[in-house]
């Protein structure tokens, strides 16, 4: 019998500045424990995206690159990066369905996004059209902070949890602290990333 259940290519967004070994190791942890995701797709954020010390849209997307090239599972999307104007999630995933429209197109966040996601643009049209693999940070319970949202409850079946995830606090802020002040990245980034950086004189 022939398998029904649809791939899926599992966006993640955010502004990988710099990119970072948790990144990676959770796109591989959700490609491991979830049998139809087919590929991680990497989305990082246009320059417009109102957020101190972004760099330039070709570094993040260089060093990302880098990375991806080495996984077969793994890919990056200029999707956002050309548009001329900071785009809204439901615009991305909307974007990509069409074009990947042989997969499932699904998002990935983490359970702080979770609590704000009713205050998002087509957020309605959002969790009716895509589903959302949800990374519970810190001390967060996926279950209680469904709870505390009607709109959370109405829209339960959009949320898997990721089970068994690795939980870590270490964020790309840290990792550019440490550059500017001359601290070592190592084990922070991968190594590409971590030349690239040096090469490129990120982050001073």
């Amino acid at each position: 019998m022939e398998n029904l259940i649809k791939k899926q290519i599992v966006v993640f967004g955010g502004c990988f500045n710099p990119p970072l070994n948790s990144h990676f190791s959770l796109a591989e942890q959700l490609v491991q424990e979830y049998n139809p995701i087919e590929k991680i797709l990497f989305v990082p954020v246009n320059r417009k995206y109102q957020k101190v010390d972004l760099i330039d849209n070709q570094h993040r997307y260089q060093m990302l690159k880098l990375v991806c090239n080495q996984n077969k599972k793994f890919e990056v999307s200029r999707i956002e990066m050309d548009c001329t104007r900071q785009m809204y999630t439901i615009e991305t995933l909307t974007k990509l369905q069409e074009q990947y429209s042989e997969y499932e197109i699904c998002f990935t966040m983490g359970s702080d996004n979770l609590r704000e996601l009713e205050n998002w643009n087509q957020s309605e049209k959002l969790t009716k059209n895509f589903k959302m693999y949800v990374f519970e940070r810190g001390e967060d319970n996926l279950e209680d902070i469904i709870q505390t949202s009607q709109f959370l409850i109405n829209n339960r079946q959009a949320f898997i949890k990721v089970k068994n995830h690795i939980r870590s606090n270490l964020s790309s802020t840290f990792a550019r602290q440490n550059i500017r002040s001359g601290k070592s990245i190592k084990y922070l980034a991968p190594d590409e990333v971590i030349s690239y950086i040096k090469q490129n004189k990120l982050y001073q």
